[in-house]
């Protein structure tokens, strides 16, 4: 019944949840990073264009369609998950990402097969954001139904660590290649190291997965045979003002997440000069400091509560990073250190605040649809675009701190999106929805009424 609990789960049993959710996450970003540090080799065997420009932005197109794909992918395995239950979704999401991801590192180039090999690229991109629309969301509620109540804030957060430390990994990998190999080599063979990678530990995840049970959360929601039958249309009716809140304040995860991770290493040489070298270093560096965080950020949450980790998260942003971006243009080494640990900082705030949120806001029965809907729109719209609109904002406005502005202004959009949730941290997640002033308890008490 509402309020019964039933997720006390046995360390060992969280400590291979946690890291079975994290694998499939790590395979995910670390595939996005590693196109994205070797997009001009891409560029040249897939995209061969007399103008260097023309072929860049064909690549980057490439990357962009797979961000419009996430929140179809979102719509199709949160349904899923909803209704099979969040291992065997897990499973197949992360079979399909590594599956996708290796398939680049075997792909015949444009001299080999022509204009085949763009399109099969395309395709194959057009997968892999499908796949990533039902993962992070699912990898969070599969950690938060196991973890317990008073500390799923901390045990959340190492779905995040995963993220940040995937891309360290995509770039040190991309640093080491180019730095060992000839540069014929590396357009030869070694470009496809990267992608090949995701076979082995794509595999170990599937196996971690397939090993574990089911969700005490979910498996409570079968035994009282109210798994939904319709989830995508409960969601909508049920939760959708709770998905409109939830995602103001994912805006602001989104588009901290790439301005640091993404956007912020071409800020350091454009604006601050640094060389390709130090900005790679700087940015390895902060995305170390960001994994290492993410533990401290979740028991800062757990402790004053989501509410209060939502207020500290937008205020911290607003307030730090004109500062960020003034000591990331200052050119100076040890000031662009310290301006991209700021941009770290309220990036952790918000990533690990947001991923219990996604499971504490939204009823048991629709959690996977709505969190991944959630999540997905909002990375679609405010993560995704976060480099083209910071690139047009400069160049638009003629000031490199413009992008500073804009990420200000969705922080204030998030901070009023977000405090109009209500508090979650230490509710049951079989009460999740309830508490949120939604129809899902009037939905829950007809439905148990009628079985």
């Amino acid at each position: 019944m509402a309020g019964q609990h039933t997720q006390e789960v046995d360390t060992g049993t969280l400590r291979k949840v946690i890291a079975a959710a994290s694998i499939g996450n790590f395979v995910e970003w670390f595939d996005f990073a590693a196109y994205g540090f070797l997009a001009t080799i891409l560029t040249r065997e897939f995209f061969p264009s007399g103008d260097p420009t023309v072929g860049l932005l064909k690549t980057f197109a490439v990357f962009a369609v797979a961000f419009a794909f996430r929140p179809l992918g979102g719509i199709f395995f949160g349904v899923i998950g909803d209704r099979i239950g969040r291992k065997r979704t897990l499973a197949f999401t992360i079979l399909l990402m590594a599956g996708s991801t290796t398939l680049i590192g075997v792909l015949p180039t444009y001299a080999s097969i022509g204009y085949w090999a763009p399109l099969l690229l395309t395709i194959i991109r057009c997968v892999q954001g499908f796949s990533a629309g039902g993962e992070y969301a699912g990898a969070c509620a599969y950690v938060m139904e196991h973890a317990p109540r008073r500390r799923r804030a901390f045990f959340g957060s190492f779905v995040p660590v995963s993220t940040f430390s995937s891309f360290a990994c995509a770039a040190v990998v991309a640093y080491l290649l180019e730095s060992s190999l000839s540069a014929q080599a590396m357009i030869d063979w070694g470009w496809r190291v990267p992608f090949l990678i995701a076979a082995p530990v794509g595999l170990i995840g599937v196996y971690l997965r397939v090993s574990l049970n089911e969700t005490p959360a979910f498996q409570a929601l079968e035994n009282r045979h109210e798994v939904a039958h319709a989830p995508l249309m409960e969601t909508l009716h049920s939760q959708l003002w709770n998905i409109v809140k939830l995602g103001a304040f994912v805006s602001v995860t989104a588009l901290s997440f790439y301005t640091f991770t993404t956007y912020f290493a071409t800020y350091l040489q454009v604006a601050g000069h640094l060389t390709r070298g130090a900005s790679l270093l700087v940015t390895v560096l902060a995305l170390l400091f960001a994994a290492a965080l993410c533990p401290l950020a979740g028991l800062f949450s757990d402790l004053v509560g989501r509410r209060a980790t939502i207020a500290t998260t937008c205020v911290f942003i607003i307030a730090s990073v004109y500062p960020a971006f003034s000591l990331g243009g200052s050119g100076v080494l040890s000031h662009s250190l310290l301006g991209v640990a700021l941009l770290a900082i309220g990036a952790v705030l918000s990533g690990v605040v947001t991923a219990p949120l996604m499971s504490e806001v939204f009823a048991t029965k629709a959690r996977y649809t709505a969190s991944a809907i959630t999540y997905n729109l909002a990375y679609t719209i405010f993560g995704g675009t976060a480099p083209l609109v910071a690139t047009w904002l400069i160049a638009s406005t003629g000031t490199n701190l413009s992008p500073a502005y804009y990420l200000i202004a969705v922080s204030i959009f998030a901070m009023i999106g977000g405090l109009a949730l209500h508090e979650t941290s230490k509710t049951a997640l079989e009460d999740a929805g309830n508490a949120t002033g939604t129809r899902a308890s009037a939905i829950e008490r007809t439905s148990r009424q009628t079985i």
